[in-house]
């Protein structure tokens, strides 16, 4: 079967968080690779395995039930974009807040830019709001205020 956008992205999902292999993200993530949309503390970009790597480690820690069902892809050229079901329960410290044992369940899209067998850049957009308040977490936001005027 030969090598695609659309097989690699499907590769990624199903080796990094479905079945935990953390192999995959060395084998499937180059060094100089870019990760945008994940939440991180200062909002930019994760570059490579060894930035994406604790991403990895505290999220699968958070949820080790998580699973990730691709509901569509689509591939154009060098692109693949997968719409996601993202399902998991939380009962592990990853997220830096104890443990709920609540049920998340949240979808989202990642699109990949894909070069021979490696992913070399993605954007990210999921409903990480979503997820947090049904882990309970207090997300308003406060009261719009008139202009002046």
């Amino acid at each position: 079967m030969s090598v695609t956008p659309e097989s690699v992205l499907r590769d990624w999902f199903d080796g990094v968080w479905n079945r935990g292999d953390e192999a995959t993200i060395t084998r499937l993530l180059p060094a100089d690779a870019r990760i945008h949309g994940l939440p991180t503390p200062d909002g930019r970009a994760i570059r490579g395995p060894q930035e994406f790597s604790p991403f990895y480690r505290a999220f699968r820690s958070a949820f080790p039930d998580i699973n990730v069902e691709l509901l569509h892809v689509v591939a154009q050229g060098g692109l693949a974009v997968a719409h996601c079901r993202v399902r998991g329960t939380h009962t592990g410290q990853g997220l830096d807040r104890p443990p709920t044992s609540l049920p998340v369940d949240f979808y989202g899209f990642a699109m990949c830019q894909i070069s021979g067998e490696q992913v070399v850049e993605a954007w990210n957009c999921f409903d990480f709001l979503n997820m947090y308040r049904q882990l309970g977490a207090d997300l308003t936001a406060p009261a719009a205020t008139k202009a002046a005027g």
